[in-house]
């Protein structure tokens, strides 16, 4: 069983920065995938971002790129998404959520991924 908890969403103005964390529960965490999900009203779910647990391979979705960075404590079991030059565009409820690692790595998809954490909000004005 995985359990997850973020923290760390807020209100920032364009421009600015904020650091999500995912707590993450578990007892086989060397072999999971971590994500970064958000969804914005009236809009799809999207993946932002992925980090394989302890090995540090990420994805990020193109429009994050060069603004967003994982990270991760392995002692914690804690992965965190630094969001800098935060855009309005960026505004949803971030969700992390988890799976095990396969071959292909970890990525954006969110229905490969089977725990889910309740979500933090995030709003860029």
């Amino acid at each position: 069983h995985v359990q997850l908890v973020e923290s760390g969403g807020g209100s920032v103005q364009a421009g600015g920065s904020l650091r999500l964390s995912c707590a993450v529960s578990t007892v086989d965490y060397n072999r999971r995938c971590i994500g970064w999900f958000r969804q914005a009203p009236g809009k799809e779910r999207e993946g932002v971002a992925a980090i394989r647990a302890r090995a540090a391979t990420t994805y990020y979705v193109d429009s994050v790129k060069g603004r967003f960075t994982l990270s991760e404590d392995n002692a914690k079991k804690t992965v965190y998404l630094q969001m800098n030059s935060l855009k309005a565009e960026d505004t949803a409820m971030y969700y992390c959520a988890a799976t095990i690692a396969g071959y292909g790595g970890c990525g954006g998809l969110g229905s490969e991924y089977e725990y889910w954490g309740q979500g933090t909000q995030v709003t860029v004005s």
